[in-house]
């Protein structure tokens, strides 16, 4: 099953706006017709005609539609954008060739052999270009039927990994045949994907999945208890399951391609983790933290070589990024020791599946578990620790835990688990470790026990900086969030001891569609450079050494005893100053003298009127 840009597009646009297209198009009675219909008759517009619905776009939508596609950059004028949907490589086109018939494949280049007529299932390398992603999930979610998207996305995600595993890891040698290579799992040959895609039209489909899955994990330690065995369920269709398989058989064979596998699948699963916490909304919260977010969070802590622990890290996107970021930045994998634990079931296996398809090595505990009842890394001194734990949490076990050592600040009220995530983190923060974590506003500026230990925390200095970010990055939530940055250790680099940093950064972030919004890869930098500069710490390869200095309007260090006046709230905004050419006063008798003028005026002309009126009635004749 293929989905061509065209219908991508397309399939992007509401269907008000399809009719409006399908009229410039002369379609007979658009508004009469199905959306699929629509969608089909439109996409055997030629290129100039297809160029000209895209034009008459905003830019907003022509944002809406490159992220919905699967493109990355979704910010330029209309111009670029539509560009970039109609050539993915970013590259202006070449002039477009002869007309052909609606829909038929560019021809290919002089002298070129020809190529096989496209079956489906057959692999192409083409599918791993940008946007691919979108084409796959777009056919997926068709295929969901009125499966409920938190039960699809283990359906799918399970059958990603069963692939990776399949095509990467070497079968089962027959008992006297020659060894296999070392690297990859262990896979029966009756669980290998070319084996299960042939059985793909048949009615025993789920069974023969389950059992694939079962013998993978009995070979494999490491993967037991991760790989879903639910493809027998009621309501789950052979045929669309068998649809499913050969959709996703079109990634590109993982096992030709060495480590390079793990970026394809990688960026695959993470594209539909994306797509499912969109789809599930609220509930997509609790597994799925934005890109952008962790992005800031992972450049900001800049993690080097030593141990990074998540303490509810979810579908395990904090780990995968700040692998990235390091090897990015000279590492090599395996020297980055990842810790995490995570209390939710389907999540930890999530997080599993997440780190198993990038090759990353990771001890999330042997079973899910609750971080504060059941502290599976106790003796843990992490050098860095990211975390977006579930916000104002209820009932998170206070009484039981009232004598504790981790809440040496004082024990958080069981009616919202804020500040028992922060004493939480700050017990296993390394002597030299630095901190990162996303909290509600709330825990700026509340007060009660919550705000005593808030400013017992202030006062023992473990608080480096405090960022405030914008509304609606979240799909689990719309309200305002910030980061918290905690440091044992303020006299590394640049001294910052009775100081902490504020930054408010809640102007900046770009729609990506109506209700979500996200940070521009300019505006990560940009925080991330200031907080950097506030550390003293070593620039970064390519880039100069800045010192810090308060920027009105963005940022400010505010001391202690300031901190004091002020209740120990830790709001931006109410210690970062506004820049002062948006918000310098008037001076008071300029202004007057120019109010003064301007009623005075009016008093004049009000007069004026009311002479014209008198004048007027006086020549009203009256019988």
């Amino acid at each position: 099953m293929f989905f061509s840009r065209h219908e991508m597009i397309l399939a992007a646009l509401e269907t008000p706006r399809l009719i409006e297209l399908a009229r410039v198009l002369q379609i007979s009675e658009p508004a009469q017709r199905q959306r699929g219909q629509l969608i089909d008759l439109l996409c055997t517009a030629r290129y100039h005609e297809f160029r000209g619905f895209l034009e008459r776009l905003s830019v907003l939508e022509l944002r809406e539609v490159c992220g919905f596609v699967g493109l990355r950059d979704t910010f330029g004028d209309p111009a670029e954008l539509i560009d970039r949907l109609l050539f993915t490589d970013g590259r202006s086109p070449a002039p477009p060739p002869a007309p052909a018939a609606p829909g038929a494949p560019a021809p290919p280049p002089a002298g070129a052999p020809a190529a096989p007529p496209k079956r489906r299932g057959a692999k192409s390398q083409a599918r791993g270009e940008l946007g691919f992603e979108a084409t796959l999930w777009q056919a997926a979610d068709r295929l969901r039927n009125n499966m409920d998207a938190a039960e699809y996305k283990h359906v799918v995600l399970g059958l990603l990994l069963l692939k990776f595993i399949s095509e990467v890891g070497p079968p089962l040698r027959a008992a006297g045949a020659k060894p296999p290579p070392t690297r990859g799992f262990k896979v029966p040959a009756a669980a290998r994907w070319d084996k299960l895609l042939g059985k793909a039209h048949s009615p025993q489909l789920g069974h023969d999945l389950d059992q694939a899955m079962a013998a993978i994990e009995a070979q494999n330690p490491t993967l037991r208890g991760i790989l879903p065995q639910i493809y027998q369920r009621p309501g789950l269709d052979a045929a669309r399951l068998g649809e499913l398989l050969h959709l996703l058989d079109d990634i590109p064979d993982l096992g030709s391609q060495g480590r390079k596998a793990h970026d394809v699948l990688g960026r695959v699963y993470e594209y539909f983790l994306t797509c499912f916490a969109s789809a599930e909304g609220r509930n997509g919260g609790q597994f799925y933290t934005p890109p952008s977010v962790v992005g800031l969070l992972v450049a900001l802590l800049a993690p080097t070589r030593g141990t990074i622990y998540d303490p509810a890290c979810g579908s395990g996107g904090m780990f995968v990024q700040s692998e990235r970021y390091f090897e990015d930045h000279g590492g090599h994998r395996g020297e980055l020791k990842i810790v995490g634990q995570e209390s939710n079931p389907t999540t930890w296996r999530l997080a599993r599946m997440n780190l198993a398809i990038r090759g990353i090595e990771g001890d999330l505990g042997a079973e899910p578990s609750d971080s504060f009842m059941r502290d599976m890394h106790a003796d843990l001194r992490a050098d860095y620790i990211l975390a977006n734990p579930p916000f104002n949490a209820r009932a998170w076990g206070a009484t039981a835990l009232a004598d504790d050592p981790r809440f040496c600040f004082g024990l958080p009220p069981d009616a919202n688990a804020n500040f028992a995530w922060v004493q939480h983190i700050l017990h296993h923060l390394a002597p030299r470790g630095l901190a990162g974590l996303v909290l509600a506003n709330g825990s700026l500026t509340v007060g009660g026990r919550e705000g005593e230990i808030r400013r017992r925390i202030v006062e023992a200095d473990l608080v480096d900086g405090i960022i405030a970010l914008p509304a609606r990055l979240f799909y689990s939530t719309s309200i305002p969030v910030c980061l918290w940055l905690l440091a044992r250790d303020k006299t590394s680099g640049r001294d910052r001891r009775g100081q902490i940093l504020m930054i408010d950064a809640r102007d900046m972030g770009a729609m990506l569609d109506r209700t979500h919004l996200a940070l521009r890869p300019e505006e990560l930098a940009e925080i991330a450079g200031l907080y950097h500069a506030w550390r003293g710490a070593p620039a970064q390869e390519g880039m100069s050494q800045k010192t810090y200095a308060d920027v009105p309007g963005r940022c400010r260090a505010v001391d202690l005893p300031t901190l004091a006046e002020h209740e120990f709230i830790l709001a931006p905004t109410r210690h970062v100053q506004p820049a002062e050419a948006a918000n310098a006063a008037p001076d008071f008798a300029e202004q007057f003298t120019g109010l003064r003028r301007e009623l005075l005026d009016q008093i004049d002309r009000a007069a004026a009127l009311d002479r014209e009126i008198a004048e007027a009635l006086a020549r009203v004749e009256v019988p």
